[in-house]
């Protein structure tokens, strides 16, 4: 009786900071895996031992057909794009061109070649604005900022292109990522990172002069915006909870990532300041475009579905691993 043959996945994106997390999680798992990224905000380093490497543009179709054909990549992890909200609404142009224009090309490609899920790296922004109640699937969607629009642009693609083709697919609705692997093998590095507890770190390193806390007039406990942290290794076993899904013949789905509870930007700061035994500088600053005062995940669903419970949750440890690796990195 032959062996069953090695899956080989494809992950655009996976030199940044999820889809090394996500690489490392599918290596694991023992798929055969795959980066793709143009290292325009990824780096090489964040690459995984064992992954094979490929640069280039996830919207070149003759690339991506090539790439597929000749690995025989049956699954594909689209998690590059551009993500900062205030920026999109300076250059929209760009949003769209990267995550909405170039995903059409990525999956148009995969599914002519051959691939037969795909899962998609989405977000909270398509929902617009949120609620400190947290907030199921069903929730209507009305994005407040051009990435939240480009993503669910994207989304619409995916479905219409897997009705047509036959192509199973998982879009995973992230809500605010944070921390870093455990074993210190993956973290996040940026060039200009805007996430809380990233610019913290850097503040705390000395990389950074202060940390900005942008408004804390909202409709909130503390007036400061209400976000749901999820570990991101815990989103990266999500990613291979739902590969294993499709791979076994489920159907497609869209769910909500996160873990339900919503911590303030301030009660984020105190409880880092509770780590490191000292306050950080802070600057009270004006509210930037297309924050929602609150956002939190229903997240029932998923787990339900994927039989899947978190294994880093809880904000404390969150934080401790994020300034683990930024003290090493």
């Amino acid at each position: 009786m032959k062996a069953p043959r090695m899956r080989t996945a494809i992950v655009t994106g996976g030199a940044g900071y999820i889809g090394s997390h996500v690489a490392l999680a599918c290596l694991q798992a023992g798929l055969r895996v795959v980066v793709l990224d143009d290292l325009s905000t990824g780096f090489r380093r964040l690459v995984p031992d064992g992954v094979r490497f490929v640069e280039g543009d996830v919207g070149d179709r003759a690339l991506v057909r090539g790439l597929v054909r000749e690995t025989g990549a049956s699954d594909l992890l689209h998690l590059a794009g551009s993500v900062v909200v205030p920026e999109s609404f300076r250059e929209p142009a760009r949003y769209w061109r990267n995550n909405a224009l170039a995903s059409l090309a990525l999956f148009e490609a995969a599914v002519e070649a051959g691939v037969t899920s795909i899962l998609f790296s989405s977000t909270a922004a398509v929902y617009g604005e949120g609620a400190d109640a947290p907030m199921d699937e069903a929730r209507p969607v009305s994005p407040a900022s051009p990435y939240g629009r480009s993503k669910l642009a994207a989304e619409h693609i995916l479905g219409d292109l897997a009705r047509a083709s036959g192509v199973r697919y998982a879009i995973l609705r992230y809500f605010n990522v944070a921390g870093a692997d455990p074993q210190g093998r993956a973290g996040q590095l940026s060039r200009e990172s805007t996430h809380l507890i990233k610019v913290a770190c850097e503040v705390a390193a000395g990389r950074r002069a202060v940390l900005p806390i942008f408004g804390v007039d909202y409709p909130t406990r503390d007036g400061a915006a209400v976000r749901d942290y999820i570990h991101v290794s815990d989103l990266a076993d999500l990613h291979v909870r739902a590969l294993d899904h499709l791979s076994d013949g489920g159907e497609s789905f869209i769910a909500n990532c996160g873990y339900g509870q919503g911590a303030t930007v301030l009660e984020v700061v105190e409880a880092f300041e509770r780590l490191l035994a000292r306050p950080l500088p802070t600057e009270i600053t004006a509210r930037r475009p297309g924050d929602p005062a609150a956002i939190v995940a229903d997240s029932r669903y998923v787990q339900r579905l994927l039989a899947w419970s978190p294994s880093h949750a809880g904000l404390d440890h969150i934080l401790r691993t994020a300034w683990r690796w930024e003290q090493g990195c």
